[in-house]
């Protein structure tokens, strides 16, 4: 019986370990820039915490179009360590309503986050 126990404890100790993972929360996973001029370049940088309890690497950050330039921390994220995301929106020749997305590809427990960047481009005058 003590047997028993002792190698159901081990399982369990190991089903738990195998399920620790990095989890990356963000302050924010939306932007609104307001109202900018047209030829503007609009940054805003998403920052993040590592939540989990594994080191998160992005391997990835994907603009929903080529109007939006990502960046973002590529080494990795140790526990309780931030890192961030950022998205510049090139406004040249894109006047009117702008909401773009940027997906963020990583191995923590969400392994893909969706960011949002919005705005409303004025003509140049």
């Amino acid at each position: 019986m003590k047997k028993f126990l002792g190698v159901l404890a081990l399982i369990i100790g190991f089903a738990f370990q195998s399920n620790a993972q990095g989890a990356i929360k963000f302050k924010s996973e939306k932007h609104d820039f307001g109202k900018i001029v047209e030829g503007t370049q609009a940054t805003y940088s998403f920052e993040f915490t590592n939540t989990g309890k594994t080191p998160v690497v992005i391997s990835n950050v994907q603009p929903s179009c080529g109007c939006t330039t990502p960046d973002w921390t590529r080494e990795p994220i140790m526990p309780g360590k931030t890192g961030k995301v950022t998205a510049s929106y090139n406004s040249t020749g894109r006047p009117g309503n702008f909401n773009k997305s940027i997906t963020v590809v990583n191995n923590g427990e969400v392994q893909q986050i969706q960011l949002f960047i919005q705005g409303t481009v004025e003509p140049k005058k």
